[in-house]
């Protein structure tokens, strides 16, 4: 009879793990074939903000930062719960031996049916529960920080890496207008060549420039195509890639005076708020292991029935009716237990400190080095300009004076070089000062 049970339960099992393999979905080990599901259906213009705020839904960090401040949130929630009574409803049926008297042969029952249904209020009056509060509050304040600290680490990013599209489609540009410039350029020392008016080493000269500039347009479009593929991850949940950016390289924001900056980074810097919350939090751990040497007063009042029977009343007699306790727990001897815990909260609490003054340090540092970066940017900007403007009057220069046999065909070649090197690194200077910007503003929040 035995083997039969055990045969049976086992074919129950080779079911039940049947069934549920059957429930569960296939194991994928390939990309999705529905990746673009979700995309929109045409292409999509994108401004800053816009990027901003697609990165914010989408990146698995600032979102890992929120989820820490919500779970801090609930230990708010459920500290402050522990400061306020709780309540209960219990029903419990106990059932002892009978031994021929009402009270059955465990002394401890009232009889042999013993019926429990009560309401019970719980108070726990302690030291360490308003010191564990305090240090939720505590704790929430670093979670929001660290969140702070990640949204505004997520705006550099998104700032690289959308102005490094427009930079890059920048460079294709003036790639593309190099190559043409060169095409032009061998054509017309192929022309002089043939009228006698240059040697055919100009026509050399123009040719390898002409592949130089072409393989530099093709590497242009491939730093423009990964640029593109790096920001398309960071805002499309699906990899959508048909999207257009609106350039305002140009419009950078002012670059407010030091001092104005100053009292910024003192008022919104979310690394010194972490700094001071972690501090903060600290201090109250070391509250509440010391707590642990405290008496605890534990307060518990029950409303209901506790009879033989289970009803309101019985023979004549009510049921229904209180009882209350109340317990003062101290703390003896725990080997050394709660000095121990004291001592990691003294640790922890230390190391706090430290690292509060290493912050403050930091941000000092950060502060002058980030503007002096920023203003150092922006005093270049003019100067990238007016080289890229002078690069191309020269090139316009040094084509007329070929054409008249004036100059040589490496003084094009190098004027031809100069201007696409002077337009290459005003975008790039663009991009330095929107960058630097979005660094200073990780200390002082947005001006």
């Amino acid at each position: 009879m035995g083997h039969k049970i055990v045969a049976l339960v086992a074919c129950l099992l080779l079911a039940a793990a049947a069934s549920r393999a059957q429930a569960l979905p296939p194991t994928q080990t390939a990309l999705p074939a529905t990746i673009n599901a979700q995309a929109p259906a045409s292409a999509v213009s994108l401004t800053l903000a816009d990027a901003l705020a697609r990165a914010k839904a989408n990146s698995p960090q600032f979102q890992a930062a929120l989820t820490q401040l919500g779970m801090a949130r609930e230990d708010r929630v459920q500290a402050r719960a522990a400061l306020l009574p709780g309540v209960d409803y219990n029903n419990e049926f106990i059932y002892t031996e009978g031994n021929g008297t009402p009270s059955g042969r465990f002394i401890a029952n009232n009889g042999p049916h013993e019926y429990i249904s009560q309401g019970a209020v719980q108070q726990v009056v302690g030291l360490g529960q308003f010191a564990d509060y305090r240090r939720a509050v505590a704790a929430q304040a670093l979670a929001r920080a660290k969140a702070e600290i990640a949204a505004r680490g997520l705006i550099v990013t998104v700032v690289r890496a959308f102005y490094g599209v427009l930079v890059t489609q920048g460079k294709t540009q003036s790639t593309q207008a190099a190559a043409d410039e060169a095409q032009r350029f061998l054509d017309n020392s192929r022309k002089l060549e043939q009228g006698g008016e240059v040697a055919h080493s100009d026509v050399i000269k123009a040719q390898i420039q002409a592949n130089d500039q072409q393989r530099a347009f093709q590497d242009a479009q491939l730093s423009e195509q990964n640029a593109r593929l790096n920001l398309a991850v960071l805002l499309f949940p699906n990899f959508f890639q048909n999207f257009s950016l609106v350039d305002d390289l140009a419009t950078a924001p002012v670059l407010p005076p030091i001092a104005e900056v100053q009292q910024l980074a003192q008022k919104n810097n979310p690394e010194l708020s972490a700094a001071f919350a972690a501090l903060e939090a600290a201090n109250h751990e070391v509250t509440v292991a010391r707590a642990g040497h405290l008496p605890t007063l534990v307060l518990d009042y029950f409303y209901g029935v506790d009879a033989n029977h289970f009803a309101v009343s019985t023979d004549g007699i009510r049921n229904l009716g209180y009882s209350a306790t109340a317990t003062f727990n101290i703390p003896v001897w725990h080997w050394g237990a709660i000095e121990s815990r004291v001592k990691q909260a003294e640790l922890q609490r230390h190391q706090a400190q430290v690292e509060l003054s290493a912050a403050q340090r930091q941000a000092l540092a950060d502060l002058q080095s980030f503007y002096a970066e920023a203003e150092t940017a922006r005093a270049q900007l003019d100067t990238l300009h007016d080289s890229a403007e002078l690069a191309a009057d020269s090139l316009r220069l040094t084509n007329l004076r070929y054409q008249s046999g004036e100059a040589i065909a490496l003084e094009v070649v190098d004027a031809q070089n100069t201007l696409t090197q002077a337009r290459n690194n005003y975008h790039d200077g663009e991009a330095r000062y929107h960058v630097a910007i979005a660094n200073l503003q990780t200390l002082t929040g947005a001006f």
